[in-house]
């Protein structure tokens, strides 16, 4: 039999935009969207300048845009910058069940790479979809299996998925192809331990796999040679990572089961596992003075990375920090009765710190990925009623109204990114 990447590399080489089908297309072309708003949202907000001050620094050869940047880059820094700002506000979709943001490490390089070869939005979009499936597939080989790790699944599986993407559209062979994904395996990586301290590493992670990928997708096409084996090898992905054997179906089903259309946009720049909570929290309707206390019943896998340690959850020391928290969060939707962008601007809230402390985390046995968990809340009224709200879902139906409408939040400048947003939908993605 041959290697996985050999598998995903033919699947991906043989793909034609006319073996997309149509609900397909359009869930690319929405996320695409979506993951361009989250990035001009960040430049908007100045929120990524360290990454933009030192991908700024590599201005030959000038080969690519980038939001908020004057100046062309080479690929390479400009898929670091795109990745940064992609992921900076943690506002950028997710797969409920790998529980990775695809579109943070596809569309940086499908940018990037995109303007060098001066690719079409067939291309672009097909070279997108090889990318958000296999993403999705590695994360959810083993459901919350890296995370549980410790390791960042969006850049550990990432960098395979933007090392396709490019490597299509740089028009390697397949050989070269597999090679680039093998040199591409040595520079997996992404700590968890972000969570420690509060900060901003994790929206880093895109950005290095971004930059790691158009250079291993470079050296294969130089000549470089990297293990075809580096994801079911004695060495590789699976076994170094999970200590586990990848599934022997992971890439059984492409072209017959299409991932892409089961991504979530996400309705609040904040981790992806607080979201059902805060749907539950939302439709219940109830606000800050009019509450005694607050339980939430979450997933236990989902209690270490946003529920404890107990102190910096109630009050987190850094924006980031309070976006990995499930009591903050919650205390600032009922107090301010939704969570945005301009929510983490001032976290230095002794309201909100004082809510968050009187909102109990019950750790329950979930036997499903926690992100598909539903958001269960028991709240105490100020006149002693008892209420429990649940939330059926994370997130919010992945429709085009609702892509549109973030899209002009994010983006600004009103008609004219509406416009914008329906021709990418209609006509498909066109870079910079």
């Amino acid at each position: 039999m041959s290697a996985l990447t050999e598998q995903f590399v033919d699947w991906a080489w043989n793909l034609t935009p006319a073996d997309l089908p149509p609900e397909v297309s359009r869930a690319a072309r929405r996320h695409l969207l979506d993951g361009w708003g989250c990035a001009l949202a960040a430049a908007r907000l100045g929120t990524a300048r360290p990454a933009l001050a030192v991908a700024g620094q590599a201005t030959a050869p000038p080969e690519a845009a980038v939001p908020g940047l004057a100046a062309r880059l080479p690929a390479g820094s400009a898929a670091f910058a795109i990745g940064a700002l992609v992921h900076a506000l943690d506002f950028d979709d997710t797969h409920p069940v790998a529980l990775v943001h695809p579109t943070a490490v596809v569309l940086p390089v499908l940018s990037a790479v995109g303007q060098l070869t001066g690719a079409g939005p067939a291309e672009l979009e097909t070279a997108a979809v090889c990318g958000y499936e296999f993403v999705i597939r590695l994360g959810a080989a083993v459901p919350h299996g890296f995370h549980a790790r410790g390791f960042h699944a969006t850049s550990v599986c990432g960098v395979f998925a933007a090392t396709l993407v490019a490597a299509r559209l740089l028009g390697l062979t397949r050989s070269q192809a597999v090679s680039a994904l093998g040199i591409a395996g040595s520079t997996a990586a992404g700590s968890m331990e972000f969570l420690a301290a509060g900060t901003e590493t994790k929206a880093l992670h895109p950005a290095l796999a971004g930059q790691a990928a158009v250079t291993a997708a470079r050296l294969a096409a130089a000549g470089a040679t990297g293990p075809a084996s580096i994801l079911e090898g004695r060495y590789g992905l699976f076994a170094a990572y999970l200590q586990a054997a990848p599934p022997q179906a992971l890439a059984g089903d492409l072209g017959e089961r299409w991932e892409v259309t089961r991504i979530d946009l996400k309705p609040y720049p904040c981790c992806h596992l607080s979201h059902a909570t805060l749907d539950a929290l939302g439709d219940a309707g109830y606000r800050a003075d009019d509450l005694e206390s607050c339980v939430i019943d979450l997933p236990e896998a989902s209690v270490p990375i946003v529920a404890e340690p107990r102190p910096s959850k109630v009050a987190p020391r850094t924006p980031y920090e309070a976006k990995f928290s499930l009591p903050w969060t919650a205390a600032a939707l009922l107090i301010d009765g939704d969570v945005t962008v301009d929510t983490f601007t001032d976290i230095a809230r002794p309201q909100v710190a004082a809510l968050a402390d009187r909102i109990a985390v019950r750790p329950v046995q979930f036997d499903y990925p926690p992100a598909t968990a539903l958001g269960k809340v028991t709240l105490r009224t100020r006149s002693g009623a008892i209420v429990d709200a649940v939330a059926t879902r994370a997130g919010h139906a992945d429709q085009d109204a609702v892509a549109v409408q973030k899209f002009v939040a994010n983006a600004g400048d009103g008609e004219r990114s509406r416009a914008l947003a329906h021709s990418v939908l209609e006509d498909g993605w066109r870079n910079p």
